[in-house]
C-alpha cells in the first residue's frame, strides 16, 4: 500500500488541530494545519466575523490539496487538519492521491454537539474564527456519507485528544506507522 493522508475533518472546535498533531506524532507522519494555508483575505474575513463562502474555500483546499499531493508524491504519508465541510470539499481533497501509485486519502470527521463546540470556541482564545460564527459552520456541514468510508468519532465535552487518537489507528490499518499492505 503507498501513502496516506489522513484529513481530520469538522467543524470549528470540534479538536481538528489537536487531534491531528497527535496523531501525525504518534504514526510519525508529517502534519500541515489547514488554518496555515488561509490566504491573508480569508484570515481578515473570518476575523472581522463573517464566514466563508465556496469561493473564498475554493483556492484554499486547492493550495491543501496541492500540499498533500507534493507529500504523497514524495512517498510520505501525512495528517492534515481542515475543516472539509462538504463532500464537494472533500473530493477536491481526495483528487491529492490520483496519479500517485496506491495513495490514498482518508477523513476522520470529529463530531460533537453544538453546545460543546461552543463551549471550546468561547474559551479559545487568539484564533481568528469566532464562537457567533459556529452556526455558519454547522448549516454548511456535510457529514460524510457512508460511500466515503470515513472515520467517524462522536465527541463530548470529556473526551480526551489522545484516546480519540487511539480510536483513529484501527481504521486506518497501519503498522508502525506505515500504511499495511493487505489492506
Amino acid at each position: 500500500m503507498g501513502p496516506t493522508a489522513v484529513v481530520v475533518m469538522g467543524v470549528s472546535g470540534s479538536g481538528k488541530s489537536t487531534v491531528g498533531k497527535l496523531l501525525a506524532a504518534r504514526l510519525g507522519w508529517t502534519y500541515a494545519d489547514g488554518d496555515d494555508f488561509h490566504p491573508p483575505a480569508n484570515v481578515a474575513k473570518m476575523a472581522s466575523g463573517h464566514p466563508l463562502n465556496d469561493e473564498d474555500r475554493a483556492p484554499w483546499l486547492a493550495t491543501i490539496r496541492d500540499w498533500m499531493a507534493k507529500t504523497l508524491g514524495s512517498g510520505q504519508s501525512c495528517v492534515v487538519a481542515c475543516s472539509a465541510l462538504k463532500r464537494s470539499y472533500r473530493d477536491v481533497l481526495r483528487d491529492a492521491a490520483t496519479g500517485i501509485a496506491d495513495a490514498t486519502v482518508r477523513f476522520a470527521f470529529l463530531d460533537a454537539d453544538r453546545g460543546t463546540l461552543h463551549r471550546r470556541l468561547v474559551d479559545r482564545h487568539g484564533h481568528f474564527m469566532h464562537a457567533d460564527m459556529l452556526d455558519s459552520q454547522l448549516s454548511a456541514l456535510e457529514p460524510p456519507a457512508q460511500s466515503e468510508h470515513a472515520i467517524t468519532l462522536r465527541l463530548s465535552a470529556e473526551d480526551a485528544p489522545a484516546l480519540t487518537v487511539e480510536e483513529i489507528l484501527p481504521s486506518l490499518a497501519v503498522t508502525n506507522g506505515r500504511p499495511d499492505a493487505g489492506t
